[in-house]
């Protein structure tokens, strides 16, 4: 199958890192694959040896240059996004046999929610012939009919026989995270004065504030800030706890990814969250925004090196058996299929 992967963007985080995976799998299933959008360097990085092609989506220019160029031979369309799907919408007009495009559905909340969504979701909502809902819990939330499909991620490849007293969060420093939670909640756990740490790995609007905040309570030896990183697993090899503090996670790609590599989770029990993570480690999950609850749960999984290693079993299981990248293929190209058969 020819597929035209197509976003407009020029960053690489979770829908861009979303799209490098499955373009990645599909091209192993044998499919053509040509990837559009996403931060150039960063995903020619991800998509290196895989055979799939790419093209920047910096601008709607560049997008619908490359939709032009590559929307004659591609038997499906997959946009991620308003403005790609907008872009591809508006391009399948003016063809006379327009290719089939389909859409997956990347947050909880419909099209319209922004002032720009308002204006062409309906136009959109006429050119779809599918979309993907990346989880119940965005699938629940969103407008039309969806197929549930969640995400994958690849198998850990770093070793992880050095695991330290590291808390490691992971994600966006953005209000939505809520990461001084994370704080508060290392606080809550005393594990600073038992030698842990905490390390922060991302960037975003909150940086200044959550320093700010670490200094207040008197983490600043405790707590490392370490900016937007691109070698997270090797982080999360040597760490012993991934805390993820979102109270509303579309998915929370982080939190599999650390499954994968046999990385205990503390995460809110909320969201995407609760049908990714295996019922064991729910259990040391905790209401969003209670840090007390989150620090209850460090602390107790600090204490007990043996239930680390249990959930860390237990974690792994569940990504082998539900959230790899070849089950994400597969499903997608059932849903295709279901597309160009005319049943989505």
């Amino acid at each position: 199958m020819r597929i035209l992967h197509v976003v407009r963007s020029d960053a690489f985080y979770g829908v861009e890192r979303y799209m490098a995976t499955l373009a990645t799998a599909q091209a192993r299933m044998g499919d053509e694959v040509v990837v559009v959008g996403g931060q150039g360097d960063r995903m020619r990085a991800a998509l290196a040896g895989s055979g799939v092609a790419f093209a920047p989506g910096d601008s709607q220019a560049d997008v619908l240059r490359a939709l032009w160029a590559g929307l004659r031979p591609a038997d499906i369309v997959h946009a991620h996004m308003t403005e790609a799907e907008f872009a591809v919408a508006a391009a399948q007009r003016v063809r006379l046999q327009p290719t089939p495009v389909v859409a997956t559905r990347h947050f909880a909340r419909h099209r319209g929610a922004s002032r720009f969504g308002a204006l062409v979701s309906p136009f959109i909502a006429r050119r779809l012939d599918g979309q993907i809902a990346i989880s119940r819990f965005v699938a629940d939330r969103i407008e039309g009919d969806s197929r549930i499909i969640h995400p994958g991620v690849p198998a850990a490849t770093q070793p992880s026989a050095d695991r330290r007293p590291i808390v490691l969060v992971a994600q966006r420093l953005e209000a939505e995270k809520e990461t001084g939670l994370a704080l508060d909640a290392f606080v809550a756990s005393g594990l600073a004065a038992a030698g842990w740490r905490l390390e922060l790995a991302g960037s975003g609007a909150q940086e200044a504030e959550l320093r700010a905040r670490a200094q207040e309570r008197g983490l600043a030896d405790a707590v490392a800030f370490l900016g937007r990183r691109d070698d997270v697993p090797a982080l999360m090899a040597r760490s012993s706890l991934l805390l993820a503090t979102a109270p509303a996670e579309p998915f929370g790609l982080t939190v599999v990814e650390a499954m994968a590599a046999g990385l205990p989770v503390v995460a809110a029990a909320a969201g995407g969250h609760v049908e990714s993570l295996p019922a064991a480690t729910l259990r040391y999950g905790f209401d969003p925004g209670d840090a007390a609850a989150a620090g209850t749960s460090l602390r107790t999984l600090a204490e007990n090196p043996d239930l680390r290693a249990h959930l860390a079993a237990v974690g792994r299981d569940r990504h082998a058996t539900s959230f790899t990248p070849e089950a994400q293929a597969a499903a997608t190209r059932t849903f295709y299929e279901d597309v160009l058969g005319g049943t989505p």
